[in-house]
């Protein structure tokens, strides 16, 4: 059985979802990160994704996220197609470092934006980084230098994080400072999680 001690962590952009996984991995946890996974899968797939998209997204010969992002968040059919190029070489590198972890029989966290939007994973055990969407805007303009639409339209290209909340197991509220996300992550941590079937 696939995922057996799999919990997938998620949230939206600006939730603070990289900023909990770190938390998680200081208190010990294995963490996969689905991100690290597609930056790799991404330059390895470069001559496909060059078909796709032309070499418009290269910056010195190498694909460049930002141009490509700015594309797909503006394109639905192209990121349906690099989703599509993309996603079954994610899913299989998750699979081979999920397999090794469930071997230990112990808890570890699978790093996952889009666990909601994507659905290809039969994880039970969800774990959400909630945010209200004004501190979220503040977050990303603070981190990446966007433009309002820039950021809008990557919102919106994602589930809303209230509909989210009726879909997890736990959510962590993050409307807060850091020190509030990991007082959150130990009462989970000490609380929830030893209580978890898996």
């Amino acid at each position: 059985m696939n995922f057996q001690y799999a919990i997938a962590l998620t949230g939206g952009i600006g939730s603070g979802k990289s900023t909990a996984a770190s938390l998680l991995k200081l208190y010990g946890y294995a963490i996969i990160d689905a991100d690290t996974i597609a930056h790799k899968m991404l330059e390895q797939s470069t001559e496909k994704v060059i078909e796709i998209f032309s070499d418009i997204i290269l910056t010195e010969g190498k694909i460049d996220r930002k141009k490509l992002a700015n594309i797909v968040f503006k394109n639905k059919a192209l990121r349906n197609k690099l989703e599509n190029l993309l996603h079954p070489r994610i899913k299989e590198n998750i699979l081979e470092q999920s397999h090794l972890l469930d071997k230990k029989k112990i808890p570890y966290f699978i790093d996952i934006p889009l666990f909601f939007e994507t659905n290809h994973y039969e994880i039970t055990q969800t774990l959400l980084i909630f945010t209200e969407q004004p501190i979220q805007i503040e977050r990303i303009k603070k981190r990446n230098a966007l433009s309002d639409e820039a950021i809008l339209e990557r919102i919106n290209a994602q589930i809303p994080l209230h509909q989210k909340k009726k879909l997890a197991k736990y959510v962590i509220n993050n409307n807060g400072d850091l020190e509030n996300l990991q007082k959150e992550i130990e009462k989970y941590l000490q609380n929830y999680l030893p209580n978890i079937k898996f």
